[in-house]
Order: C-alpha cells, then structure tokens, then sequence
C-alpha cells in the first residue's frame, strides 16, 4: 500500500484530524495545490504540517520521557530544591525519598581527634610490639613535622561490655554497659591531618569551606517538625568553638534557614528572647508584619532573591521562638534522677550533661539536627592529644561517658532511641606510636580511626570494619566519609545521590559523586 493510499483509508484508533493534517502535508509536498491555497487552506497557524507532524511526535516523546524521569525520582528531587518557593516555608516538613529508619540526628562531636586505639579500637599487638617504631612498609606522611617515636599500647584497658562481649576502654565504662547497643565503625578514614579542614570536612563532605554541613543537608531534605523551634542545633563547649569555626554548621550556598542556630552551653541557651519590656506582644507582632510587607514588595520586585527571604523566614522563626524555646531548653521541670542520671549539677558532667538532657528535649520537640561538641579552643582544651592521652582524655572522657550514656537510657526508655540516630566521633583518630623516645602523646591520623552509632536502625553489639593490627590504618571494609555521610542521610530516608542543590550550573550533593550506604550495619 502506497502512503497516499494509506492515508486515503480508514484507519482504528486514529483520530481524524491526524489523518487530514498528514492528507493535507501531502498534498502540499507533491505540489497538487498552488502557493495560495497553501497560505489559505493548508498553513492556518503560520507552520507547514511537516513542521506539525514533527512537533506532535515530539509531545508523545516527553510522554516517555516524563515517565522515565519519575521512575528517577527527578522531580520529587527538584520539588524539595524547591523549599522557598512552599508557602508554609523551606522548613516545612518534605517527605523523604523512602521510608526512614531514624527521625532525628543527635552527633556527638568530640573536637580534636580521641585516640581509637586507647578508646574503642582494641590492639594487644601493640603490648608485643611495645618500644618498637613503625613497620617502614607503613606509608607514614608526618603531621606538622612531630617527632615519631615508637609503637605505644593503649594507656588503659579495655573490657568487655554486654551480651555482645564489645572492647571498649576504661576511659568509657559508662557507655560500655551500652556496648550492645553500639555500631563501632573501626575502618574510619578521612582527607585531611590538619584539624580545621578535617573538621569541616566531617561536618561538609569537604575540607574547602563554604558547603552546606550535614546538618544543614537533611534540614533542606526533611524540613523540621517543629515550626517554632530550629530545625537545625549546634551546641560548643565553653572553653570554644572549632577552630575553623562556623562553616562546620553553616547552610554553604543554601539559604540560611538551612544554616545550624547555635545553643549557648552555659545561661540562657539563646541571648535576647525576651523583648525590651516596653514592648507587648502585640506590638511586636505589628512590627514584624510592618517590615515583612516591606521585605514582600522589595523581593518581588527583585525575583530570585534568596537570601531576602531566608532573613524574612528567620524573622517569623525568632518571634516564634520567644515562646517555645524556654520552655524546650527549662530543665527545672526535669526529675531529680534525670538531673542525677546525666550528671547535672555535678562535676566534670554539669555543662555536657546539660547539653546531653537539652538534645533529649529538642528531639522529643521535632528538632531534626543536633549537634553537641566536647572540647573547645586548642590543643589540651580539646582532645587534641599531643601532650599525653592519659592527661588529656583522662580529662575529657569522664566529662561526656556519663552524660552520653545518660542520653542512651533516657532515649531508650522514651521509646525515642528507635528514631534517633546517636553518632560518635571526632575529625580524625590517633597514630599508634607517641610523639618521640619518651612522649605519651600521639600525633593526628587520618588513615584509620573509629566512630559509633546507636539507635536509629543501626544494628548494635557490633564492630565494622577494621585497622591493621597496629590500628594505624583501615585495611578491611574501608569507611570513608563519604560512605558515613552516605550512610546517615540514608537512615533519614534520604538517597544521597537524589539529594541534590543546584548551584554555580550543577546539582551539588553532600557526598558529591561519591560515597556508599554501609547497608551490613542496618538492622
């Protein structure tokens, strides 16, 4: 059958205007009609049926190509890009990419690099090995030019916790009677010796500043139950911050309501809550719908202005705020067996284990984030161990083992550990050797160290991975932070490789291109 033939019979299933526009291109591409009838008859909307024909094909090609960028979550991607645009605010809760194991995150950032060797990491081949220097087949890049002296056994020791039979330190024996609770992740590894820049890499993917932490990656992906609380909190130690300081907790290139809101760790946990006396409630409301009506009128004439709205959202979020922080950060109405339970009121404990109680409160409250460091400033401030571990985590161990192992049993027994997700850790571990002939320090390591989770759909009483037998670097089931970072969001009910930004002409992720869900330690 010749195609004028065909076009000439009736045909099922296909609509009679198809059938007349391919008649009609036709007739005009064999030249049976005049170039006014074309005008007239055959080019009604200014185009050729050849360029309608191309153009409907077209249309059933998005069809498909629509159904095949749903089955790649692209829009549901591209929706929660969308945060600022919901008109109940970019902190309104989104729904995750599959069902989540863990609600809520709390990290326990212990700042300056504890010793795995000395806390979860057990090496009795160090005690043989005693007084001797590192194998030369260990590729060893020396730190800051420190003084390399020779392999050290751990300086207390370790037991036994639980049904599970986990090592973990004397310097832990509190969280130790968790131990089968506990996910050690012993084959840790990261980019950087230097603190600052594996700090923020810990917290960003990356050791260059300015990317959104991970916090600030599961606000953007989950919003935040609580719309009068932040859905992001970071809370220091007393003796400082981190030293690259507020890029481990700020939103990068998202907007700033992504971005954490630091606690006080001692007073009021947030200066200036209360408005100056003279001015009621009321009249506070006025003034903030006086200047967002003004901040309205200047953002749309100006479209796309992100952080004019980020700053309009944080204004409505700190009026909000006034009521309902005191009372998610009062812990007068607390029990005096929880006071007693994390060690408040009570030294070395007091101030984490107050941190400790408020992380309870805000994730009972919807908060989505929580992050609580130990050790501020530098060097013995923080666990930053050159001088000596003894002298050092001899410090700082017993001022967190109570206050976290307090914050396991009281999740526990609220029914919230089953959705949070507890982590443990800091930037780096420790080198196995000290710091010269007679030293009791260990300089940085980035090759291996360890880190735990609990709770939150982590299988417990078990360890993952693991170091050489010296505990210098990971040799088996290797963890890069990119796998933890991967790891987490997973857990939130978040696709690390869905969870995307649009910014400078790329989708930015938090593992950027990299990273893999550690799924054997998912219950």
């Amino acid at each position: 059958m010749s195609f004028c033939t065909w076009i000439e019979a009736p045909h099922v299933g296909v609509p009679h205007w198809i059938t007349a526009a391919i008649k009609r291109e036709t007739l005009v591409s064999t030249h049976t009609v005049d170039e006014s009838m074309k005008q007239k008859q055959f080019f009604p909307c200014g185009r050729s049926r050849r360029e309608f024909i191309w153009q409907m094909g077209g249309g059933f090609a998005g069809l498909a190509l629509a159904d095949l960028l749903t089955g790649d979550h692209f829009f549901q991607k591209h929706a929660v890009a969308d945060g600022l645009c919901d008109e109940l605010g970019p902190l309104a809760v989104k729904q995750p990419h599959f069902k989540p194991r863990a609600k809520s995150c709390i990290f326990l950032m212990m700042n300056g690099a504890p010793s795995q060797v000395d806390t979860f990491d057990y090496k009795p081949e160090l005690e043989k090995y005693a007084g001797k220097q590192l194998p030369a087949d260990k590729k060893y890049i020396n730190s800051g030019g420190r003084k390399v002296g020779y392999l050290t056994p751990a300086w207390r020791k370790f037991r036994p916790g639980g049904e599970s039979g986990l090592l973990i330190s004397d310097y832990f024996p509190h969280v130790r009677q968790h131990a089968d609770k506990l996910c050690v992740l012993n084959s840790c590894h990261t980019d950087s010796h230097a603190h600052g820049s594996a700090l923020v890499a810990m917290n960003t993917g990356k050791t260059q500043v300015g990317r959104p932490s991970l916090g600030s990656w599961s606000v953007y992906g989950l919003g935040s139950e609580n719309s009068d609380l932040p859905g992001y909190v970071v809370m220091l130690d007393k003796r400082g911050g981190p030293i690259s300081g507020q890029p481990n907790w700020a939103s990068g290139f998202m907007p700033g309501n992504f971005s954490g809101t630091l606690f006080r760790p001692a007073g009021d946990p947030i200066l200036d809550l209360s408005g100056p006396a003279h001015l009621t409630g009321k009249a506070q409301r006025e003034q903030l719908d006086l200047l967002a009506a003004i901040n309205q009128q200047h953002l749309a004439e100006r479209p796309g202005g992100d952080e004019l709205a980020a700053r309009i959202s944080s204004y409505e979020l700190a009026y909000r705020m006034q009521s309902a922080t005191p009372e998610a950060v009062d812990l007068s109405k607390e029990t005096t067996e929880t006071l007693k339970m994390y060690g408040v009121g009570e030294q070395p404990t007091d101030e984490y284990g107050r941190n400790c109680l408020i992380a309870r409160r805000l994730v009972e409250r919807g908060v989505r984030f929580i992050q609580l460091y130990s050790g501020g400033g530098h060097l013995e401030e923080t666990w930053d161990a050159h001088a000596g571990i003894e002298s050092n985590h001899g410090q700082h161990a017993p001022e967190v083992d109570q206050p976290i192992a307090a914050l396991l049993t009281d999740l526990e027994q609220r029914s919230l550990l089953q959705d949070t997700l507890v982590i443990w850790g800091g930037e780096f571990g420790r080198m196995p050797f000290s710091e010269g002939k007679d030293a009791a320090g260990r300089n940085h390591n980035p090759y291996g160290f360890s880190m735990w989770m609990a709770g939150g759909g982590v299988k417990g009483g078990m360890n993952f991975g693991s170091t050489d037998e010296f505990g210098f670097e990971a040799v088996e089931n290797k963890v890069h932070l990119h796998d933890l970072h991967a790891t987490i969001l997973h857990l939130l009910g978040l696709d690390h490789e869905l969870l995307t930004y649009f910014h400078q002409g790329r989708g930015e992720s938090l593992t950027d291109v990299g990273g893999s869900v550690i799924h054997d330690i998912i219950a």
